[in-house]
């Protein structure tokens, strides 16, 4: 029996590669003839950069860039060759994650936070000599817009210091106008000829009533006035740089698949782009990289390409997938539902564990899913364990093999 085994990462620590090699060794204890093949996944989120080199190769670029607060944090670009300088992989996540913000802070990160350390990541991509850069954007720590990331790439792009707009400046916008703001001009320069993908981990707008700037007060510690207020001065920073955006001309890209010429990226009209799926992923990150040309996908979708996962999935028998979550929400562009569909549309089984499951059979059954199973919540010292057991039970019940 061929069995796909291609888990999202789950809570804590525990990353979706150690979660396939868990799920593999549970299984092969209780059906060591089965032949099993480990396909980590990820919504673009954390762990975009270890789940395409597991699978593509390539090479890390290790750097030091800016976290929330400007703080030193270790990261890694991943450049996999190819044509035309071939793709980088660049993982907000390293830079802009929650997991950097302790407890307490979530307010001061929100607020006074920035996404510098998102540009720092994006030029060591350029440098590669990519021709694409996928851009992998999750929840962001910082909420300034994208501010920060636009004017590391302004100020490569004209040889001169950040001048960085922050939120804090924000509250100060009677005296702003749209020159104070990053050269946005100068970023579509530095990134001419380059084709820019945002792998968004959902479509959250940046503002609304259902953007981030309102799910902020999800936070610990955030209350739903400081979101709002946090919301406002975004949505008046969001205003300029769509005002400012509105000036520039269609930026060239290279298409996805192959390399040719693809259509101008077209800007969208002022105080449309701030409300559009995705705008809010990484702080606002995504309004900002959409501004000056970038083109956004949904995540999972975009790993599934870049991994291989149509590919896997035809020569198996039977798909094992994992994630923290499963709700009705999630049964629409994650990790899971991509990988429910793939199956669908070779008529395979589909099996699910996660640690908490908020879907009924019938919702499942209709996203593609044959069968799902709850995990208790995954402790870091004890996870890997919990997969490998419940591996070695699902091959008792799903292997054809005795």
């Amino acid at each position: 029996m061929r069995v796909l085994l291609a888990p999202d990462r789950l809570s804590g620590p525990l990353s979706a590669v150690q979660a396939a090699a868990a799920l593999a060794r549970g299984w092969q204890r209780r059906a060591a003839g089965d032949e099993l093949t480990r396909l980590a996944l990820s919504d673009g989120s954390a762990g975009l950069v270890d789940v395409v080199h597991a699978a593509c190769g390539g090479r890390l670029v290790p750097l030091t860039a800016r976290g929330p607060l400007g703080e030193p944090v270790p990261a890694a670009v991943l450049h996999v060759p190819g044509d035309a300088g071939g793709t980088a992989y660049v993982e907000a996540d390293q830079v802009l994650g929650t997991h950097l913000t302790p407890p307490g802070e979530e307010l001061r990160r929100a607020e006074a936070g920035t996404s510098a350390g998102l540009g720092d990541l994006v030029l060591a991509a350029l440098r590669t000599g990519a021709s694409r850069v996928v851009v992998g954007l999750g929840a962001g720590a910082a909420h300034d817009a994208g501010t920060g990331a636009l004017a590391v790439l302004a100020a490569a792009g004209t040889g001169t210091a950040p001048a960085e707009t922050s939120l804090a400046g924000a509250r100060a916008l009677g005296t702003l106008a749209p020159g104070d703001l990053p050269d946005l001009a100068a970023v579509g320069q530095l990134l001419r000829g380059r084709d820019l993908v945002l792998a968004t981990a959902d479509d959250v707008p940046l503002l609304g009533l259902h953007g981030a700037g309102a799910l902020l007060a999800e936070r610990p510690g955030i209350s739903p006035a400081d979101a709002q207020e946090l919301d406002g001065c975004v949505g008046l920073l969001a205003d300029l740089l769509e005002r400012s955006a509105a000036a520039l001309p269609a930026r060239q890209v290279l298409s996805l698949a192959s390399g040719a010429g693809a259509p101008p990226a077209r800007h969208l009209g002022a105080g449309r782009a701030a409300r559009a799926a995705g705008s809010g992923a990484g702080g606002g990150a995504g309004l900002a990289l959409t501004l000056v040309g970038g083109r956004r996908l949904p995540g999972a979708e975009v790993v599934a390409g870049a991994v291989g996962l149509s590919r896997a999935v035809a020569g198996a028998d039977l798909v094992v997938t994992a994630a923290a979550e499963l709700d009705p929400g999630t049964l629409v562009g994650s990790v899971v539902a991509t990988v429910a569909e793939a199956a669908l549309a070779e008529g395979l089984p589909v099996v699910v564990v996660a640690e908490e499951v908020h879907v009924s059979r019938r919702e499942a059954a209709r996203a593609g899913i044959s069968a799902t199973y709850r995990l208790d919540p995954v402790e870091p010292s004890t996870g890997l364990a919990t997969l490998e057991a419940w591996a070695e039970r699902l091959a008792r019940t799903w292997s054809v093999r005795p």
